[in-house]
């Protein structure tokens, strides 16, 4: 993924024709683009009828569950709700001896974020170690604003609610519109093991998973200690845009910072001229609707733009949706907006004076 990345930045300065090219229609973008409309606008109106917390996390979870064909989509959704589960129950059975003592908590943050990192580098399939570790480690990380043990466990558990049925509606409308592509990888042999071949003898594995939990554990503490929690998406930032390399993982900060502005100028747009004069679901939905339509014709492209949907997804739903009457508070889009850009420095710096992994470009020949 880091040697697509890198190749993704066009050779010569015709920017516009690359995005052009990046932005251009098909089929395949449409049905898929409408597909993640219809789940957003459906978590919109579940969430808001049933008055299920974490709103802004089940639309989000409609980009990042949602994949190319079907069979990847269902894989990714059932896996991910084995490894939600697991995260959660892990997480609850942590603070019974963690809540309350954060000389223990932060600590298990840190050790469950970097297993979930060194998981995600040798595991086949890599992003369900990151999820299980990133899901205990988040959940930790806001155990000193619960005001009670009790208060704390429901709220994870309706997360655990909040997330599951988003991935049961993205994979039941994938599977249903979604069309069947052909199985152009039946051939290609299936993994032995669960883990990668170097997965025990390369120290870069190692290196990585030191390197992604001292960014984002820096950055908990700098907030935590400034007692600015609204800037927690520099924790979240410096775990999501960690790659293999150096210029990769800068590559993806860059991503990251165009959907972020994108993102957070339409939710500002939406505060201050929208929000005010909505009174209805209905004007709701159409907002949802348009947001959506835009961050994921972007999230359904090219490795070499689609980060940028997603994080444009992500600034725009976490700092409309606040609760379930119209937010008219600037303060949420400011603090998430400035939480991404430390996390990218941060993440920038670490990953570029701390064992910093170059891609080896293979030389090209014709065929």
């Amino acid at each position: 993924m880091s040697a697509t990345l890198l190749e993704a930045r066009p050779r010569n300065s015709d920017w516009i024709g690359w995005l052009r090219h990046e932005l251009a229609p098909t089929h395949a973008r449409e049905i898929r683009t409408a597909i993640i409309v219809g789940g957003a606008v459906l978590c919109v109106i579940i969430s808001m009828a049933l008055q299920v917390p974490e709103l802004a996390t089940s639309a989000y979870m409609v980009f990042f569950i949602s994949k190319e064909n079907k069979l990847l989509t269902t894989i990714t959704g059932v896996g991910g709700v084995f490894v939600l589960t697991i995260g959660i129950a892990g997480t609850l059975l942590l603070y019974k001896f963690t809540y309350g003592h954060p000389e223990l908590r932060v600590p298990g943050m840190a050790i469950a974020l970097f297993l979930g990192m060194w998981l995600s580098r040798v595991l086949v399939i890599g992003s369900l170690g990151f999820l299980l570790g990133f899901v205990v480690a988040v959940s930790q990380s806001v155990g000193e604003a619960a005001p009670s043990p009790e208060y704390l466990v429901r709220q994870l558990l309706w997360l655990w609610v909040a997330l599951t049925y988003a991935i049961a509606v993205t994979v039941a409308l994938n599977l249903l519109f979604l069309p069947d592509t052909p199985k152009s990888g039946e051939h290609r042999s299936k993994p032995k093991s669960l883990f990668v071949p170097d997965a025990f003898t390369n120290p870069a594995h190692v290196h990585f998973a030191l390197k992604v939990t001292f960014a984002a554990m820096f950055c908990y503490i700098v907030y935590e200690a400034i007692d600015w929690s609204g800037i927690h998406t520099a924790f979240i930032t410096c775990t999501f845009i960690a790659l293999e390399s150096t210029e990769a993982t800068l590559y993806k900060g860059t991503l990251r910072i165009v959907g972020c502005v994108i993102g957070g100028a339409l939710a500002l747009f939406s505060i201050v001229f929208l929000m005010p004069h909505m009174e209805t679901i209905a004007s709701l939905v159409v907002l949802v609707a348009c947001a959506a339509a835009i961050a994921g014709w972007v999230a359904t492209g090219s490795e070499r733009i689609n980060y940028a949907g997603l994080q444009l997804a992500f600034a725009f739903f976490y700092s409309v949706f606040q609760g379930y009457a119209p937010d008219t508070d600037l303060d949420n889009v400011r603090n998430r907006v400035v939480g991404i850009l430390f996390g990218l420095i941060v993440t920038g710096f670490v990953f570029k004076y701390f064992w910093p992994e170059r891609v080896r470009m293979e030389p090209q020949t014709a065929h």
